[in-house]
């Protein structure tokens, strides 16, 4: 028996980048981050109108690209659950046991993946489209209308196998292949090897930078919110001095929760997410309109079922018989094409952390727990929070209909305050929810970019809260000197960046699937050898990247590790 202590599993069988490539990685974001805020400072308009045409140009003519790609997303999703590949291909090899409960799992990657924007658009989106939806015109008089419906559609199932089927990737990638957990390993082995250096960087650049942005633009704007829900039950003045305070608190949080790492701070804090979004759901079930809330969802529910495939398509053909003059002009561009493209552009930090917890599960076990178990809890929560919100929106003459066309970070809030006898508590609870939920995405987001800028290496506590500091920076800038007008042009250039992303994550779902349907005996057998914490057990890999174990015939020399 020997006495050395057993490897840190999954054992790394990736490469590192080049001196160069690393260097590129490291220095290349934060310089084009710094010129991209100083472009937006110094001229905000002219880089507004730019981005403003951008966006034009992509919904004009890629919204049948963004369709396409949720309802591939969708099917690969499908494929996983009912293939034999979903049920025997397990996260970490076949022995591997998961690393934290059912309850601490979905409570992660609930609050990393749509906490703060499920917060934000519960009410927003079913008063804004109440009245007129695509798909559901000919409910004239429903006042459930489709706006509920839309809302599922858009934080549902499809936002979630979009995320989904990222997370599989990378999970795959770095838990049975040993691969470390960014999106270069998990997408060059389908380029020739001359064109995987160069693919690589470019590749783990577009994470970075959608990640700070993204990460940074929603601390700016979970700032405004969490100011929203001040104001609603203290009467503080919202303004750059309260954001700045805000910013400082939720920074020092969540770097105190990076710094505990996973187990000690996320998980904690999530389980509170969890607890709290229970006690602000059943509330306002329990206190406000409930006959309409029953209702309403079991009516909405089917005609989310029955509607799931017409929406799935809709394009608004009819608009693309002229080009778009604004955006402005697509339904589309308001709502689906914005949505996906900010699902793309979040799904680096959101997938790459999905898949970090997920060991020992299998690919339907994970596929079904993402998808499924995570889409039920959206459409209850939107079904119970917006239906309370369409139905004090008609007792008060649109009044909740006001306060979102005044600020959309204040429906909650507005429809909160209609609650009979516990309406002030509850907007405590909402506005200590908007605080804990964007702590938890940081967190996430923290532990994905770390991976991203580090890997191979682990990055340690200390890096963990450098980086949260530095986005709590950015956040700062934009929203203390530019304003909520800056913060949202940044945020809209981040999303138009999901454009050339969905190549990349295509590619990599692409080189997924290939990998999961060559899975041979050597395949299996390079998968046991990776996770065996055996120090006896050896890994060599040569220039060409094939593996070779020395050990008690474990497997044979010669397998590939792509």
């Amino acid at each position: 028996m020997s006495d050395k202590e057993p490897v840190t599993v999954p054992r790394f069988t990736g490469r590192d980048l080049p001196p160069f490539g690393r260097l590129v990685i490291q220095f290349a974001p934060p310089i084009a981050i710094i010129a991209l805020i100083l472009m937006v400072l110094g001229n905000p308009d002219g880089v507004a109108s730019v981005i403003f045409d951008m966006r034009t140009y992509v919904t004009g003519g890629f919204t049948w690209l963004f369709i396409l790609y949720s309802l591939f997303a969708v099917a690969v999703c499908g494929w996983l659950v009912f293939s034999k590949v979903g049920s025997r291909v397990r996260l970490g090899g076949p022995k591997a046991k998961p690393e934290y409960s059912n309850f601490a799992w979905y409570s992660m990657l609930f609050a990393c993946g749509q906490g703060i924007g499920l917060i934000f658009w519960s009410v927003a989106e079913p008063i804004m489209l109440r009245d007129s939806s695509p798909v559901f015109e000919a409910m004239e008089g429903n006042v459930a209308g489709g706006g509920i419906v839309w809302a599922y559609f858009h934080w549902g199932f499809t936002a979630w196998a979009m995320y989904c089927v990222v997370a599989v990737c990378l999970a795959y990638s770095h838990h049975n292949l040993g691969k470390t957990l960014t999106f270069r390993e998990a997408t060059v082995d389908l380029l020739p090897r001359w064109a995987r250096g160069g693919a690589g960087v470019v590749v783990e650049l577009l994470a970075i930078m959608a990640t700070i942005l993204g990460l940074s633009t929603s601390f700016a704007f979970a700032a405004m919110q969490f100011t929203a829900g001040l104001t609603s039950f203290t009467g503080v003045t919202s303004g750059p001095t309260i954001w700045l305070f805000v910013i400082v608190g939720l920074g020092t949080a969540a770097a105190i929760s990076a710094f505990f790492g996973i187990s000690k701070g996320m998980r904690l804090i999530s389980e509170t997410n969890s607890i709290l979004s229970v006690v602000l759901v059943v509330a306002a079930f329990i206190f406000g309109p409930t006959l309409f809330i029953i209702s309403n969802i079991t009516q909405t529910f089917g005609s989310y079922f029955t509607n799931f495939v017409p929406m799935s398509f809709w394009t608004d053909a009819p608009s693309t018989a002229e080009p778009l003059t604004s955006w402005q002009q697509s339904w589309n561009g308001w709502w689906t094409v914005f949505i996906w493209c900010w699902v793309i552009a979040f799904s680096p930090f959101v997938a790459g952390f999905i898949a970090r917890i997920s060991r020992g599960r299998t690919l339907r076990e994970f596929v079904i727990g993402v998808t499924i178990i995570p889409s039920f809890i959206v459409m209850l929560w939107i079904g119970v929070l917006g239906s309370a919100a369409i139905y004090y929106d008609d007792k008060s003459g649109r009044g909740i209909s006001d306060a979102v066309n005044a600020d959309v970070a204040s429906g909650l809030f507005a429809m909160l305050e209609s609650i009979p006898v516990i309406g002030s508590l509850l907007l405590v609870v909402a506005t200590v929810l908007v605080a804990t939920y964007y702590v938890t995405s940081l967190d996430a987001g923290t532990y994905a970019l770390a991976d991203f800028v580090s890997a191979p290496k682990r990055a340690g506590a200390w890096f963990r809260v450098v980086l949260v500091l530095s986005i709590g920076a950015v956040a700062t800038i934009l929203l203390t000197l530019g304003g909520s007008g800056v913060v949202d042009t940044v945020q809209t250039g981040t999303i138009i960046g999901a454009f050339p992303f969905s190549i990349v994550i295509i590619l990599m779902i692409v080189n997924t699937i290939r990998r999961l349907r060559s899975r041979d005996r050597a395949t299996r057998e390079l998968e046991k050898v990776v996770n065996d914490p055996d120090p006896n057990v050896e890994l060599k890999i040569n220039e060409e990247g094939d593996i070779r174990t020395v050990s008690a015939g474990e497997m044979k020399p010669g397998a590939s590790s792509s």
